[in-house]
């Protein structure tokens, strides 16, 4: 029997660089997916999701990347608890660690715990956007160039910048206080999610504020302090015994099994990503963002909502690349638009073609459903500046317009501007997707994967909407960050 005589506490502040998209499983006559809300009516991530994702990210540590080798995989299970089954019904464990929920920040970064006054927070200037939060369109777009059947759909997310606090406790008999490191270390990691839409732009995590506190229970001065400790996120307990992690600044770099690419996109001149709604003086509009910026007092720090920000959805990033992933990949593997007949082509396109298979996952019915191995993030960066176009179709035998052909559209000015992202390729996922001997089939992948970037940064992809009227199109820089990218594990 393990005796427990210490308590591994920490207190985190996180920030959501991407739209956060939490659900609660409910919707509303407006969307599809209504985002969880705690009794204050405010976006709070349940602890269920962040201790779910740090122990699939546990679970799949590489066992020469240092922290956890198969053989302590077993240690994992008995960190976050498992049940039994079988004739094993009672050998089941209860967790040593533990997660509260993640509460959103008030204005000048108060941890907004337990039931708070709601004139308190309809008088706050950032609490207040709360009660009408963003909601993001989607549609899926086939090879053809038009909307799939019945893949119109539209989801509430929480703003970018958006941050929160949680708390995780681990008991211990004093031994593996690297083991409660190595939990922390994958908050910090840089392919470290929350929500759903993981692999469509939205969860990225930056860890804010770290401190942590390492009490024996055995010292009556620690005893005390834990006895005395309240359950509040704004605890006393945290600035008499809390110490700062440090460098938190610095960024987290990506694990080795993941290849790291940072991709920045600099438009040739206007580009175009809808948002599915007309204004008071067009008929189509693109696509914005708010997102709340922080900045550092006298008093402490204060989160100001920024709105008309430029949005480039990830999704429409990965839904051109995925196209062009099928054309590389059936060029290289001499598959010809000349030799296909009838359905032929179904079988190359899409998520039937092996390439975009692997890196995008695919959907289907439960045991045909692979997920993703690429992540990408939203761009949300810079003002929107608008320019209105009108269109007119003109009847060429007349040479007057057309009735009911008369549009117009804003779109965004971008030249001279650039927007970084960052996109993640899940290079061991996708060598063990590939089988024992596909090492050789994933780095063709990888190869036509980036032939795909290379066109995007050469201006021969174009992004967005009206790239037949010129829109979308975009010159850039690829850049590779870490030095391990085609080395297999």
């Amino acid at each position: 029997m393990i005796n427990y005589t210490h308590r591994y506490l920490a207190r985190i502040v996180i920030e959501a660089e991407t739209p956060l998209s939490i659900g609660s499983g409910e919707k509303d006559l407006v969307t599809d997916s209504l985002v969880a809300t705690d009794s204050n009516g405010l976006p709070y991530i349940p602890a269920t999701s962040i201790a779910g994702v740090v122990r699939s990210m546990m679970k799949s540590l590489c066992p020469n990347e240092g922290e956890i080798s198969d053989k302590d995989k077993d240690i994992v299970d008995s960190l976050f608890g498992f049940q039994g089954s079988g004739k094993n019904s009672d050998k089941g464990k209860g967790s040593e660690i533990i997660f509260t929920e993640a509460k959103i920040l008030d204005i000048q970064g108060n941890v907004m715990d337990g039931l708070c006054d709601m004139d308190g927070i309809s008088s706050d200037s950032l609490l207040l956007h709360y009660a009408a939060l963003p909601v993001r369109q989607h549609v899926r777009i086939t090879d053809k160039g038009t909307a799939a059947d019945q893949r119109l759909f539209s989801g509430q997310v929480v703003f970018a910048g958006s941050r929160f606090c949680f708390e995780i406790e681990m008991v211990s008999d004093g031994q593996n206080y690297t083991l409660f490191e190595s939990v922390l270390s994958r908050l910090r990691d840089v392919s470290f999610r929350l929500g759903g839409g993981t692999r469509d732009g939205f969860g990225k995590i930056r860890v804010v504020e770290m401190k942590t506190a390492d009490l024996d229970l055995l010292k009556k001065e620690s005893l005390d302090a834990y006895l005395a400790k309240s359950s509040s996120l704004d605890s006393l307990f945290w600035k008499e015994h809390g110490h700062e992690t440090e460098n938190m600044s610095m960024a987290p770099a990506a694990s080795k099994s993941m290849i790291h690419y940072r991709l920045e996109l600099r438009p040739e001149s206007f580009f175009q990503f809808g948002s599915g709604y007309n204004d008071d003086e067009v008929d189509m509009t693109p696509v914005k963002a708010k997102k709340v910026e922080w900045t550092e007092t006298d008093s402490g720090v204060t989160g100001t909502l920024i709105d008309n920000l430029v949005l480039i959805p990830a999704t429409s990033l990965k839904g051109a690349l995925a196209h062009r992933v099928a054309f590389h990949w059936n060029r290289l593997s001499s598959k010809y638009a000349d030799d296909m007949k009838g359905t032929d082509f179904d079988k190359i396109t899409g998520s039937n073609n092996e390439a975009v298979r692997l890196l995008f996952g695919s959907d289907g019915d439960e045991h045909d459903m692979t997920r993703g191995n690429v992540i990408f993030s939203d761009i949300i960066q810079g003002k929107a500046k608008d320019k209105i176009f009108n269109h007119l179709k003109i009847d060429r035998f007349t040479g007057g317009g057309i009735e009911g052909a008369l549009f117009s559209e804003k779109a965004i000015y971008g030249e001279g501007d650039c927007y970084t992202t960052e996109i993640l390729l899940d290079k061991k996922n996708l060598f063990n997707s590939c089988g024992k001997n596909g090492s050789s089939e994933a780095k063709r992948v990888i190869n036509t994967f980036e032939k795909a970037l290379d066109d995007l940064c050469n201006g021969m992809l174009s992004l967005g909407g009206g790239v037949n009227r010129g829109h979308g199109v975009f010159n850039g820089t690829l850049v590779i960050v870490n030095d391990n990218e085609h080395k297999e594990n």
